[in-house]
């Protein structure tokens, strides 16, 4: 079994920055990607950043610029520092990974609980 854990999420004021981190831990037999989406209220959940075991890198167009996503691959964690947050980035932020467990060897996606990020002054 495989945990993905967010920390780092809560209130910060509108220009202000987070960094959340997502660690995964457990059964890994290895690990393609990892990233985050996130959910708003009433919204779908949308893609915000993303990044290969090699650093390759994705954005959701709308947040390049503002927010970095990187990894450490030795600790199995992935980064998302946001900077000149807006209200419009309030959400729920999900840590995504692309992980083969030792026990299955396939490809799944697996999610982490989710971290609220609130931008309101």
């Amino acid at each position: 079994q495989v945990q993905l854990v967010e920390s780092g999420g809560g209130l910060v004021q509108p220009g202000g920055s987070l960094r959340l981190s997502c660690a995964a831990s457990g059964s890994i037999f290895s690990i393609y990607a990892m990233g985050w989406y996130r959910q708003a209220p009433g919204k779908q959940r949308e893609l915000v950043a993303g990044i290969t075991s090699g650093g390759r890198t994705n954005y959701a167009d709308s947040l390049t610029g503002r927010f970095t996503v990187s990894r450490d691959n030795a600790k199995n964690t992935v980064y998302l520092q946001m900077n000149s947050l807006k209200p419009e980035d309030t959400a729920v932020y999900y840590c995504n990974g692309r992980i083969a467990t030792k026990e299955r060897r396939v490809w799944e996606d697996l999610w982490g609980q989710g971290t609220q990020v609130t931008v309101s002054s």
